[in-house]
């Protein structure tokens, strides 16, 4: 399992983009040498954790819960197929982390990554796609596509910073002892709501957003 390459993000003008000006950062791009990841503070103040990548859109994406986004190379050949052979360089999805043998969307929330030497990772949730996704794709029905597909990548908080680059090593160092995977979680909020209660067994490692939503689906339910 390692890195094939570590993404950022230059602000891009797009339609939907919700950042200043109309500009998003979801465009990325492989760099090369090291980068630092850290935590980038709460959403709405900070952005991505990845040192030089751009989140224009703060009320919306980037913050400790949604610091590094991850998505596997398996993933994106797979939606080359699916896409009549269009081809989707490392970081077409906007993913900071495009992973080798690593089975992402399958992340229990609550697993931590060590990548490289230092960073140490947790997975918070799936992610969840939006009109900027698809104007950034320019894929019809997009959107729809990505949430029946359910294969969504994963979203990670910063538990201990560090330096990463393309080639380094991940490692899966914990595994919490309950089956609620970044998939099941995004299934969850969005086309299978009845599978929220089980989210409350990932407990305080679930994007907060998330675990908000399953305790008042519990508390609306008696």
């Amino acid at each position: 399992m390692r890195l094939l390459s570590v993404n950022v993000g230059r602000p891009i003008p797009l339609p939907s983009a919700g950042g200043p000006g109309g500009l998003s950062g979801i465009d990325k791009r492989p760099f090369e040498g090291g980068v630092r990841v850290s935590d980038p503070g709460p959403k709405g103040t900070g952005g991505s954790g990845l040192a030089g990548d751009a989140v224009c859109d703060l009320r919306n994406h980037g913050g400790s819960d949604q610091a590094v986004y991850a998505f596997a190379r398996e993933e994106l050949d797979a939606w080359e197929r699916q896409l009549g052979g269009r081809e989707l360089a490392n970081g077409s999805f906007g993913e900071n982390l495009t992973t080798l043998a690593v089975d992402v969307s399958g992340a229990l929330i609550g697993e931590h990554w060590r990548v490289g030497d230092e960073l140490l990772l947790e997975v918070t949730s799936g992610r969840i796609p939006c009109r900027t996704f698809a104007d950034h794709i320019k894929e019809e029905k997009w959107v729809r596509r990505f949430t029946q597909e359910a294969v969504t990548g994963a979203y990670l908080r910063v538990i201990e910073p560090g330096t990463i680059r393309a080639g380094d090593p991940v490692e899966i160092v914990h595994r919490p002892d309950h089956a609620i995977t970044a998939a099941l979680q995004f299934r969850a909020v969005t086309t299978e709501r009845t599978l929220l209660p089980s989210l409350l067994a990932a407990a305080s490692a679930l994007h907060p957003e998330a675990l908000r939503k399953a305790r008042e689906y519990v508390a609306a339910q008696g």
